[in-house]
């Protein structure tokens, strides 16, 4: 395949070619995404050198398991940021303990500005707020608790004095609301 070819070429197919050694082929999903996980990288990690470290980790580890993606369980760029955002969570939580273990009482970073962030994001981060600004208090709270700052359900709990499964149902809810949203955008 030429190189028209392959900028050409769907995400799925991209993944294909990566799983065969391709190296274009992970450079175009490079291009196409990498503005949009950086972003979401410094949403959780701040500092944008740890933020770049990250993306690239992630890039290198859907290069190394490109066989493994399954088209049916979704799209290519939710598979790259899900793996984002476990790979910032693993990193939130081991800095969490190693910052206990030296101090009691650490406050969580604040999450980034939007003028800390890629311009080119802000049609999206639009999108997301008003969908944020449709949540009840209760149910924002949480979900920025857990995606933004990497809080497991008790330690949610425990932040905002709820029961573990007030926090949990509240997620669900939350959850299923925005899912609707986005399936009522997506049909319009």
């Amino acid at each position: 395949m030429t190189r028209a070819d392959t900028e050409q070429a769907s995400d799925t197919q991209l993944v294909q070619q990566m799983s065969q050694g391709d190296q274009a082929a992970i450079s175009i999903l490079y291009d196409r995404y990498s503005g949009l996980m950086m972003g979401v990288a410094l949403r959780f990690l701040t500092e944008r050198s740890a933020a770049e470290d990250l993306v690239h980790d992630v890039f290198l580890e859907a290069w190394k398991n490109a066989d493994r993606f399954e088209a049916g369980r979704g799209s290519v760029k939710t598979w790259l940021l899900v793996r984002l955002r476990s790979r910032a969570l693993d990193r939130l939580r081991s800095a969490s303990r190693t910052r206990r273990v030296a101090t009691d009482g650490v406050n969580l970073p604040e999450p980034r500005t939007a003028s800390d962030e890629d311009p080119g994001l802000s049609p999206d981060r639009r999108a997301i707020h008003a969908l944020l600004s449709s949540l009840s208090d209760g149910q924002r709270a949480v979900l920025e608790l857990a995606y933004f700052h990497g809080l497991s359900s008790s330690e949610i709990g425990s932040k905002l004095g709820l029961p573990v499964g007030t926090v949990k149902s509240r997620t669900s809810a939350a959850l299923g609301k925005l899912r609707n949203h986005l399936g009522e955008r997506g049909s319009s």
